[in-house]
């Protein structure tokens, strides 16, 4: 099903949209009520996904735990916050748009039929600071509790996906409906093709200047970067997955750097976390998304608290198509003030945009590798000099 998740959506959706004005009143509230229930269900179940999937991180990193790690670790979360931060600004420029988008007047009194909701017994904040720490101790302290641990977490996270994923298509059939009640889906998916647009060139700007620093701006060596990378590249099109496409991202890393053996160390380590394309995607989308709905922008102040916490997230991301936005999902409610039907709506878009979004997240890889690998060679000759003029 994964292979076929934008195919499935692009299904659902057309199939509600045909069915809309036929479908009888009772339907609609059926389908709402479901889908609120299912957004309950889902929020309730992620702080054990974010749990699970940093503890298995943590406690990993920490067997192998050296300065050259927490390094890196350091390095990737300081791209993902700058990926972050600068897709503020795309955002304002999404805000900016004149979408035509606003929610009508006369808004439709669609009620669920029924609904539930479930407690939340933990938050998302210290799902994640409980896992972190747990993962550290536990991989330094007990590494054979923590191996055992990590293969239960991992059984446990991996069901919890694969049900969410495959639930994905009915909690956003409910919501479509809610958004075709209001007057406002027809709007949205005229106006999207622009933010999409948008998206994908603020990624190719970024990923493209990080390519550039990475060859000095030397043009000649900054496309060959490119061509060495395009494998990579259109694997994590092909397949939606940053795993999938890694030997291809360890080839083109290895042709576009001095130190071969770093991109077999490097890469592995990032595949998963150092995701740019969700960087600049999920905010935009976001953006866009809010003013859709005519909610007011985000500041940079309240924006602060959002990145920090996206970026942390990042470390709980599952590898499987969706998984970039479905841990996202309690934040953007936190702290961007996403509802219902808004998260419905980013969950969509993020899917359907998925292919992009992970090429890029190839891409970024291999140039943060390959930066990687420019400061490691710097520091060795600076190291060489220093000993030369010792002698």
């Amino acid at each position: 099903m994964f292979r076929y998740i934008q195919i499935i959506l692009v299904a659902v959706i057309a199939l509600v949209g045909l069915s809309f004005p036929w479908m009888p009143q009772v339907c609609k509230s059926v389908l709402y009520g479901m889908s609120l229930s299912l957004k309950s269900v889902i929020l309730f179940v992620l702080p054990v996904l974010i749990f699970g999937l940093l503890f298995q991180t943590c406690s990993n990193l920490a067997k192998k735990a050296s300065w050259g790690i927490l390094l890196m670790l350091v390095a990737i979360c300081v791209s993902n916050l700058t990926s972050t931060m600068l897709s503020f600004f795309a955002g304002k420029v999404a805000y900016q748009f004149d979408l035509s988008m606003q929610i009508p007047s006369d808004h439709s009194s669609l009620v669920p039929l029924y609904s539930f909701s479930l407690p939340k017994l933990l938050s998302n904040g210290k799902a994640m600071f409980l896992g972190v720490l747990f993962g550290i101790i536990c991989g330094s302290a007990f590494p054979v509790f923590a191996r055992k641990a990590s293969v239960i977490l991992e059984k446990v996270t991996s069901f919890l996906l694969k049900a969410i994923v495959y639930v994905i298509p009915l909690f956003i059939s409910g919501f479509i409906v809610k958004l075709m009640d209001d007057g406002v889906f027809l709007l949205i998916l005229q106006n999207y093709a622009l933010i999409f647009a948008l998206v994908a060139g603020a990624l190719c700007l970024y990923v493209g200047f990080i390519y550039l620093v990475a060859n000095r701006f030397q043009y000649k060596p900054f496309i060959q970067s490119i061509k060495n990378m395009l494998p990579a590249g259109m694997a994590g099109l092909g397949s939606m997955s940053s795993a999938a496409a890694m030997p291809f991202t360890i080839l083109g890393v290895e042709k576009n750097s001095k130190n071969a053996s770093l991109a077999k160390s490097v890469v592995p380590a990032t595949v998963n976390i150092h995701l740019i394309g969700d960087c600049f995607a999920i905010p935009i989308f976001a953006f866009a998304i809010l003013k859709s709905f005519g909610v007011e922008e985000p500041t940079l102040l309240s924006y602060f608290p959002f990145a920090i916490s996206f970026v942390l997230a990042k470390f709980s991301v599952a590898a499987i198509p969706g998984g970039g936005v479905l841990v996202m999902l309690p934040i953007l409610e936190a702290y961007l003030g996403l509802n219902g039907e808004m998260l419905s709506l980013i969950t969509a878009l993020y899917i359907l945009f998925d292919p992009v979004i992970t090429c890029a997240n190839v891409l970024g890889n291999g140039a943060f590798a390959q930066v990687v690998d420019r400061v490691v060679c710097r520091m060795k000759k600076m190291d060489l000099d220093f000993a030369r003029e010792k002698k």
